[in-house]
């Protein structure tokens, strides 16, 4: 039995001072199979607390449904830091931010106009009640006032980034002590004057979050929060990528001095990310500031740790600042895990989308609506959504316009591609009908929901409606692509014979382009960490045995997936693409031992002092 509180400016945990040394890890990012090796790398660093997120979607995917197993078993990892010795700081706001689809929030949530997210709105708060119903007892006999590891629990995630209804802070701190949480409470803003004004509520211990300038951040906070600790609870010591954008670096010796910086000063620390990890499946998150940005699938975030579990430069430049001021890191440095080339591997069999929905199998969540329906409003919250109709013809030299398309559309005349509809390029489309008509397919990608700022609420599809010049057109077919096993286990293959070799050659039919699943299988002998080479290929979702691995895009700047080796058996492996576009002459993918984020850039200073100055220019 202990407890974390403060006097004076310090920390006390059973009346002792402490010095937190944290560092983030988020167990929803991690195979299970790995989370031991990444907390004990995080403790050889120096580290005496891990920090993590609780992502609200991953525990209740569907309304009223929950899951706590596989990678949702957050006791399981709770309890597994605590064995190796490790403090845990846990927040489980409704909303976490973290560069994760929808901030963590259900998508289901959005099928409710009523909802009004984040404040006091009553529809909403039901919905967290029940999840809280759920969650809560799990963690209370976790506290260490119950002889568990966790000292510390976060009451709402740079609430002050987004809203100032306090009285929705004290809703959510009242949940939780009602339901047994009796550790340390506290909340995590900007070092802003409108972040600490919206973010923070008396009676909760403050921290806040930056990347560098240390002491002007402090210094705004210690006009807010006289006599508490010191507590950056997001150093941010590296930072996500964006499609379409580099991969970020920042310098580890530059890292490590703003961390001395930090000891110096008194204050403790949590750095975001002490290991980044994965946005596996559809989970990652997209920005909005200027412009729709979605993440990538790689969570390297430029950590100490990379994404799969390797110790870098950083690491080390880390760790001699803790040494430093007083940490007692294990050595030797933990080993990393096996990597393994498995080779190219060619995807023999094919299944076209459009020959698959035209099977029986694939009718069951088939709609037919007058108007259109973004994904929520049919019980869909991730992958694909097409919706399809029959135009009249003759129309002569006009132009689609898709209002709201959320984030990607093909738009498909007859079969044949007409053109790219993007939510950051949403530029009309030529279009003509022959007079005995033409059929409209638009298949529309979730490219993954906003997970901070002003545009939060993000619904999927096509959320306003599809023009033909000035004219609306109605009644349409929709049909939901989520992409769940359920739904791959349909796909009906046609197998093709072996190619020798990787040449380019195409016959006319591959070169049209059209999505399709492609499947093949590899054998493994050995199972280690593997990366997934998909060039030539255009965009699209890879999977390794049922498992999905994420996103692929040749926009880049990531070019090849994270695959860990626990995802792998002996024997027998399959891998299946869905290609949005066109695959290669021949095709084929590749595993190989070493990984690849692409082309990178150094970080901006700037970014690291708070995305609210981005805010504040636009």
């Amino acid at each position: 039995m202990s407890r974390l509180d403060w006097n004076n400016g310090e920390y006390l945990l059973d009346g002792q001072p402490i010095r937190i040394w944290s560092g983030a890890i988020h167990y929803f990012r991690v195979v299970p199979d790995y989370w031991r090796d990444r907390l004990e790398k995080l403790k050889a660093c120096g580290f005496n607390t891990v920090e993590t997120y609780i992502a609200w979607n991953v525990h209740e995917p569907e309304e009223g449904g929950f899951n706590f197993t596989g990678m949702a078993d957050v006791v399981k990892f709770i309890e597994l830091a605590g064995s190796l010795g490790l403090r845990v700081i846990v927040r489980p706001s409704p909303y976490i931010c973290a560069e994760w689809e929808f901030g963590g929030l259900p998508a289901w949530l959005l099928k409710y106009d009523e909802i009004q997210l984040r404040c006091m709105n009553k529809a909403y708060l039901d919905k967290v009640d029940r999840y809280y119903d759920e969650l809560i007892p799990r963690l209370v006999p976790l506290q260490s006032t119950h002889g568990g590891p966790v000292i510390a629990v976060q009451v709402e995630n740079e609430y002050g980034s987004y809203g100032n209804d306090t009285a929705y802070l004290e809703y959510l701190r009242d949940g939780l002590i009602r339901r047994g949480i009796d550790v340390l409470l506290f909340t995590s803003d900007g070092p802003a004057d409108e972040m600490l004004i919206g973010g923070t509520i008396e009676g909760v211990h403050a921290t806040v979050n930056f990347g560098s300038r240390v002491k002007e951040s402090f210094d705004k906070y210690r006009e807010y929060r006289k006599n508490e600790p010191l507590m950056c609870m997001e150093y941010w010591n590296g930072w996500f990528d964006h499609w379409m954008e580099p991969h970020h670096v920042r310098d580890g010796d530059d890292v490590a001095s703003v961390l001395d910086e930090m000891f110096e000063s008194g204050a403790s620390v949590n750095l975001y990310m002490f290991h980044g990890g994965t946005n596996f499946g559809f989970y990652n998150g997209a920005n909005h500031i200027h412009t729709y940005e979605p993440t990538v699938t790689s969570y390297d975030y430029d950590s100490p740790l990379t994404e799969w579990g390797d110790i870098t430069p950083k690491y080390k430049a880390v760790r001699e600042v803790m040494l430093k001021h007083g940490a007692s890191p294990a050595s030797p440095l933990p080993e990393p895990a096996a990597k393994h080339a498995y080779g190219t591997v060619q995807l023999l069999e094919k299944g076209t989308l459009f020959s698959q929905l035209q099977l029986e199998s694939w009718s069951g969540s088939r709609v037919d609506s007058p108007s259109i329906l973004p994904m929520e409003k049919l019980g869909q919250s991730y992958g694909f959504i097409l919706y399809s109709t029959w135009v009249r013809g003759p129309r002569t030299g006009q132009k689609l316009y898709i209002r709201e398309v959320r984030d990607r559309a093909q738009v498909f005349l007859n079969g044949q591609l007409l053109g790219l509809v993007e939510r950051w390029n949403p530029q009309p489309l030529d279009i003509c009908v022959p007079e005995e008509g033409a059929r409209l397919d638009i298949l529309v990608e979730n490219m993954g929901r906003v997970n901070y700022g002003p545009y939060l609420r993000d619904p999927k599809g096509i959320t306003e409606g599809v023009l033909l010049d000035n004219q609306f057109q109605y009644n349409w077919t929709v049909q939901p692509l989520p992409m769940k096993p359920e739904c791959l286990s349909k796909v009906v293959y046609t197998r093709t014979e072996a190619v020798q070799g990787t040449g380019q050659a195409q016959t006319a039919e591959e070169v049209r382009e059209e999505p399709a699943f492609y499947r093949g299988h590899f054998e493994v002998d050995i199972i280690g960490d593997t990366f997934l080479r998909v060039d030539g290929w255009k965009k699209g979702v890879a999977w390794i045995n049922g498992f999905n691995l994420g996103r692929y895009w040749e926009a880049g700047p990531q070019k090849a997936l994270y695959v860990p080796g626990p995802l792998l058996k002996q024997g027998t492996n399959e891998i299946v693409i869905f290609e949005l576009h066109a695959c290669p002459g021949v095709p084929a993918v590749q595993f190989n031992d070493r990984p690849d984020l692409g082309d990178t850039a150094k970080l901006d200073e700037r970014v690291l002092n708070f995305v609210q100055e981005e805010i504040n220019e636009d």
